[in-house]
Parts: structure tokens; C-alpha cells; sequence
């Protein structure tokens, strides 16, 4: 397989932060709203991979790694989904239009777009990790004839955290891509499904023969959903999943992202799952 890193806007100095300016923030959920970036160099734009991240620095505070949420198609705009968890990324939801942030990026691998043409593809996606694989379902969707069938199966704990809401109800009215979505739990007001998300797994529309799997979200979601797909027949090289944990300088210099011999930040945040299998899973790491 090729591993070659696709063409991204080239990092001049990975660790020197330049300017972006806020274009706009929009709420997602209570906790998850998104921010949108006018990129550093308007006239060349900002190219990136879907799966990659960038790391934002709010001015006094500190920065944080946040992946990347646009669509790469487009490199006029960039967009950040971020859940406010902390003194950062709460502070980052408060800047309003013209303000500025520093940003370094984009970092990392991206999802395996161009290995997976002529294939099927399902997307599992819990809670936020919806955010890094939205760049992954732009390209899959707009290069529709490249791809066999395609789900989007996500699960969040309630109706009121749905992300993307609206984006989600547009591929829903496509012919060409199966859309599923649960919840932990719901009110009387909810007609989907109840339940986690690899509940969905079982009645995907997918050949696991030729199939890619892409998963994201919490790490003991992302266990069970390999566990569900490998009960459908993939194979741990069929299976790519974005780790996000830890990550503070974005090129393997603090060492805090370490998971066994590998770095998140420097060889991920996207892996094929054979090549974490050993170590995934261990709680000392």
C-alpha cells in the first residue's frame, strides 16, 4: 500500500505558529461548537488531508491539537469542531469574529481516501469523532463513482448532542449512501434507534471482502466497533482508526502522545489497526 503523505500546505516551521483570523464560531451542542478560520495565507489557501489536525494557540494561554472538520475540497475556509473541556478550548469558544489565534498545521497522517477506491467504506463514529471523519465524508461523497457503498453509522448519548445535525438529514436524502444514527438514550420525542453505535454494525450494507472500515470516537467505542467488524469478516488491515490522545507538540518531541513504539501526533493520529493491535487496549498505556 502506499503510504506517501498526500500533498498538505507545507509546515515552514513546525513548531513557529502563524495567524489566523476567526471568520466565524457557530454552536453545535451545549458542549461543541465550531470554528471557522480564515487561513494564514488567503491567497494560497490551506491544503490538508482529511484525518489531519492542526494545533491552535490561544494567545497567553497555550494551544491544543484539534483536527480539522472542513471539507478538503476547499481550501478557502477552515473549520475546527472542538468540545470545550478546558481552560483552552473553553477560551477558543469565546473569541468572536476577527480576532486572532496562532495555528500550526496541518500534522499528521489522514484517512486512506485514495487506498480505498473501488471498495466499500463504513464510517463509525461516536460523539465528537464525527468532527475528524466529516473531512473523510466530504471526499468520499464528492468523489462518489470512485467508491462502492458507503455507510455513515454514528452514535451519540442523546438527540440533543447530535452533531452536524443538518448535514446529517442531506446525506440521509441521498440514494447513494446509507446513513444510521443512535442514541444512549432518548425522549418520547426520538423515532430512531436507541443504543450504542456498534449495534448498527451488524445490518451495515457492506462487503467485508472489499471493504475499509474508518473509525474515530472513544476509545472503548472504538474497541468494540473493531470487535463488531471483525465478527462481519474485516481484517485488522481493513481497519483505520484516528487515536487523539495526549498530543502537545504535534512532531514526537514531548513524547506525551507515546503509545508503544509509536507517536500519535508524529505517525497518526490515523493508523491501520494492525499496526496498534499489540498495544491498543493496554491500560498502563
Amino acid at each position: 500500500m502506499d503510504t506517501r503523505r498526500p500533498e498538505t500546505t507545507p509546515v515552514v516551521n513546525p513548531l513557529c505558529p502563524t495567524i489566523a483570523v476567526v471568520r466565524r464560531k457557530y454552536r453545535e451542542t451545549h458542549d461543541i461548537y465550531s470554528l471557522e478560520l480564515e487561513p494564514p495565507d488567503g491567497s494560497r489557501g490551506f491544503a490538508f488531508a482529511s484525518g489531519q489536525f492542526n494545533m491552535l494557540y490561544l494567545f497567553g494561554q497555550g494551544e491544543v491539537a484539534i483536527s480539522i472538520s472542513s471539507d478538503p475540497g476547499r481550501a478557502d475556509t477552515i473549520v475546527h469542531t472542538i468540545r470545550a473541556v478546558g481552560a483552552i478550548t473553553t477560551g477558543l469558544g469565546r473569541l468572536k469574529r476577527g480576532e486572532q489565534i496562532g495555528i500550526r498545521g496541518p500534522f499528521g497522517s489522514g484517512w486512506p481516501t485514495d487506498a480505498a477506491k473501488g471498495r466499500d467504506v463504513v464510517i463509525v463514529a461516536g460523539g465528537v469523532g464525527l468532527a475528524p471523519l466529516r473531512p473523510a465524508i466530504f471526499h468520499l461523497l464528492s468523489h462518489r463513482s470512485d467508491y462502492g457503498k458507503i455507510s455513515v453509522l454514528y452514535g451519540t448519548r442523546t438527540p440533543q448532542d447530535l452533531l452536524f445535525a443538518r448535514q446529517i438529514e442531506q446525506w440521509r436524502k441521498r440514494f447513494d449512501v446509507h446513513v444510521e444514527v443512535t442514541v444512549d438514550a432518548a425522549g418520547a420525542g426520538w423515532n430512531g434507534d436507541v443504543g450504542v453505535v456498534t449495534t448498527l454494525i451488524p445490518r451495515a450494507p457492506f462487503d467485508p471482502a472489499r471493504a475499509f472500515a474508518l473509525i474515530c470516537g472513544p476509545e472503548v467505542m472504538m474497541r468494540f466497533a473493531i470487535r463488531a467488524l471483525t465478527a462481519r469478516g474485516l481484517a485488522a488491515d481493513q481497519i483505520y482508526l484516528s487515536m487523539e490522545r495526549n498530543m502537545k507538540c504535534a512532531v514526537g518531541l514531548c513524547g506525551h502522545c507515546q503509545l508503544g513504539p509509536t507517536f500519535i501526533c508524529k505517525d497518526g493520529p490515523v493508523f491501520r489497526f494492525d499496526r496498534l493491535a499489540p498495544w491498543f487496549g493496554v491500560r498502563e498505556l
